[in-house]
């Protein structure tokens, strides 16, 4: 059926449209774009204003009056009679008045109790032990804290620790870092060698020219062994500085940059200067303030397999993924640290 149909239309292969068009009159083109919107009214490929045909009777109102068009609308609606209520309203209430119910309200009342003369003396002059043995009696205890507890010395069925309150002892606050920064500086930059241990934890008012003056007095340094700097609001261009050092630096073995604003191009500098680093064992990078992404961990996770000397890396991994190559790599470096160890020991 299908290769009649093909066969009936080769004959309207030849055939010159536009020669046909030029032919034809206004109106008898007009009666075609009639006759084809009839037959495709919705074809997608035609513009939006030739779709359909134009049964607009009015004339163009020319372009868009905002003031016009709110001035006709309020015409309309001004002619517009307002449609009549089947049943009019008269403002007559239908039915109960719904009242809330109101639940009467109960009011305990302490019952007062009236001791005997003689008992409230008593009472009155007795010491705390005997208070103690006389509540364990009653069966009062364990009421607030067991460090509170006062031995009786009534009978041995009696029990022997009843409760007494105590105030709440205050938190002191953690001291601040005494460490000077500006003398310690000036320390490093000397190749001091009392200077091992550097620790500017929790200094938030540290100017980042400063921290990044560490990095660079450390290039140089042979005796700091240790450099701490948590919770003193480095950034990324600290982390390059110190990426700067690490590459040229060769006694430093702990770093401790955690808490701190450092973003996933900082840590990333860091990783490629501890791929060619030696003498590093334990750096310290979380609890920054965004995460790093799975990108930055996954280079974490390669350069720590790269490095033989890392034994321990402060870092939780948020994909398991770059977690357990890093956990491995751990591993694989303490074992071979472990080796050097005997060597050294058997030699």
């Amino acid at each position: 059926m299908a290769l009649s149909f093909k066969k009936e239309l080769e004959k309207y292969k030849d055939i010159d449209e536009d020669e046909i068009l030029n032919k034809l009159s206004e109106d008898e083109l007009k009666q075609l774009e009639n006759a084809l919107e009839e037959l495709d009214p919705e074809n997608a490929l035609l513009p939006v204003g030739l779709r359909q045909k134009d049964q607009t009777a009015k004339r163009a109102t020319g372009p868009f009056d905002r003031e016009r068009l709110l001035a006709f609308l309020e015409k309309q609606a001004m002619e517009c009679k307002d449609r009549e209520d089947c049943v009019p309203f008269t403002g007559e209430k239908k039915g109960k008045t719904f009242v809330p119910r109101h639940k009467p309200v109960e009011i305990r009342r302490e019952e007062k109790v009236t001791l005997d003369k003689e008992l409230e003396e008593a009472l009155a002059g007795a010491t705390d032990t005997e208070l103690c043995d006389l509540a364990a009696v009653l069966g009062v205890q364990n009421v607030l804290s067991g460090t509170q507890s006062y031995g009786g010395t009534g009978s041995s069925n009696a029990v022997s620790s009843v409760i007494k309150g105590e105030k709440a002892k205050p938190i002191v606050d953690e001291p601040p870092n005494p460490t000077n920064v500006e003398e310690c500086l000036q320390r490093i930059k000397a190749n001091d060698p009392g200077l091992t241990d550097i620790n500017v934890n929790n200094i938030k008012n540290i100017p980042i020219p400063t921290l990044k003056d560490f990095a660079k007095a450390l290039e140089s340094n042979t005796h700091v062994k240790s450099l701490t700097l948590a919770a003193t609001r480095s950034n990324d261009p600290v982390a390059i500085a110190l990426a700067e050092m690490l590459r040229k630096n060769k006694t430093l073995k702990h770093l401790n940059v955690e808490s701190n604003f450092i973003t996933g191009t900082g840590i990333q500098a860091l990783t490629e200067a501890l791929r060619d680093n030696e003498t590093l064992t334990e750096i310290k990078i979380d609890n920054q303030r965004q995460q790093l992404g799975t990108t930055v961990e996954m280079e974490i996770a390669k350069m720590l397999e790269e490095n033989t000397t890392i034994t321990k890396f402060g870092y939780h991994f948020t994909q398991q993924g770059p977690r357990a190559r890093a956990a491995a790599a751990i591993t694989k470096n303490s074992d071979l640290v472990r080796r050097k160890r005997l060597e050294a020991e058997h030699h």
